[in-house]
């Protein structure tokens, strides 16, 4: 059976986290991916740790299975004529250098895709290539500062946060792969390729959605409210007699059966509480009732109650809990692949299923250069040649 991205070639110039995921997937669905980096290795997050196994980073290998690795000198002119004969056989160009880096290369998509009109060229980078911010540097960190994620993040007594995650490169991968096979499909009608600009910054404002469009509706700049919803309550978590709750009643009727599970049935007929935009309105007359009977009983009970009547619910799971949740075991969200150097490796799986074109786990996270000599010789490089580049450091 065929993967959905057979046939597919990919040149992965990227390091880091925002490129490395967005190929990845692409890896996952099946594209060929060739990921490139300076000789002995280049992608920052190789040395990004602990955790380390093996003198192997782990947040090496979590964005970097299904692909092949070479190395090349791109500061070399041998160097960039590899990348070239390279580009005019691939379907997609990806890099995430600082603007006009591929330009001052003599490696943009003016040269590329002269040298071959069907391909997709995506360039990552912090701020756009466009703008009065296009040359500076863009960290996840900074881009979640700028961008208002940081704002809207934290409780109202405390300071603005990040997220636990670097979610502004996560985001700009997953946007840079939507758009990556929406410009494959496109070529499809065309025949031609095109370039993609992405930024982390426009990702992440994009990802305000709701949060934003409050905003731009109403004009009140948001308030930070820890784990409540600003336009849905009760939507938080609540203390309980052993831990913490999250509870998500997001309509009339979840928020009646909450009541009647609380004992509470009066609320809800309350003129003050019987719609979301009255419990939105009188929010804080509302909270403190529910949070004093919520901590009568333990979470597992509320929990339950709760499943019964089908109001969204759940714990506040660590790490520990979320790698043994029978859930996640069934859905193949945690798998394991041999590496040459690391050894057994336990990776997050992808969340894609796709029952004719399931993702598939072939290639562990490669070392620097592993594929190196291979590439070469299917792009008609000699054995005399790669030693002489060998020799030469070009690769």
């Amino acid at each position: 059976m065929p993967s959905a991205l057979s046939g597919i070639k990919v040149l992965d110039l990227t390091r880091v986290l925002a490129g490395p995921f967005c190929t990845m997937i692409l890896g996952d669905l099946g594209a060929e991916v060739i990921k490139v980096e300076a000789p002995g290795g280049s992608d920052e997050t190789r040395g990004w740790g602990p955790p380390f196994q093996q003198n192997v980073s782990a947040y090496y290998l979590c964005a970097n299975r299904n692909k092949k690795s070479m190395t090349v000198n791109l500061k070399s002119e041998k160097g960039k004529e590899i990348i070239l004969r390279l580009a005019k056989k691939c379907d997609v160009v990806i890099h995430n250098f600082k603007t006009g880096t591929m330009e001052r290369l003599g490696l943009g998509y003016e040269t590329l895709g002269a040298l071959n009109p069907q391909l997709i060229y995506c360039s990552i980078t912090g701020f756009g290539e466009t703008g009065p911010y296009k040359d500076l540097p863009g960290y996840d960190f900074i881009i979640q500062a700028m961008s208002g994620l940081m704002s809207i993040t934290g409780e109202s007594f405390g300071p603005p946060l990040k997220t636990g995650v670097a979610i502004t490169d996560v985001l700009t991968g997953l946007y840079a792969c939507i758009g990556i096979q929406a410009a494959l499909l496109a070529r499809e009608h065309t025949g031609k390729g095109q370039k993609m600009d992405l930024s982390l910054y426009d990702s992440a404002v994009s990802a305000l959605v709701n949060i934003a469009g409050n905003f731009l509706m109403s004009g009140n700049i948001p308030e930070r409210l820890g784990n409540r919803h600003p336009n849905i309550v009760p939507y938080q978590t609540f203390q309980t007699s052993d831990g913490e709750i999250a509870i998500a009643a997001g309509n009339d009727r979840q928020f009646r059966e909450l009541c009647q599970i609380l004992g509470l049935p009066q609320l809800a007929a309350d003129e003050k509480f019987s719609t979301n935009p009255k419990r939105v309105e009188n929010r804080k007359t509302l909270i403190p009732i529910l949070e004093k009977v919520f901590q009568t009983k333990p979470s597992a009970y509320w929990q339950k109650a709760c499943e019964k009547q089908k109001i969204p619910c759940g714990p506040i799971q660590n790490l520990q809990a979320v790698a043994a949740d029978p859930q996640l075991k069934v859905r193949e969200m945690f798998i394991q692949l041999d590496h040459p150097v690391a050894g057994e490796i336990k990776l997050v799986g992808s969340p894609l299923k796709l029952s004719q074109t399931p993702v598939r786990y072939e290639k562990h996270p490669p070392i620097p250069g592993e594929h190196t000599e291979e590439i070469l010789r299917e792009l008609g490089y000699s054995s005399e040649e790669i030693a002489q580049y060998q020799q030469k450091q070009v690769i």
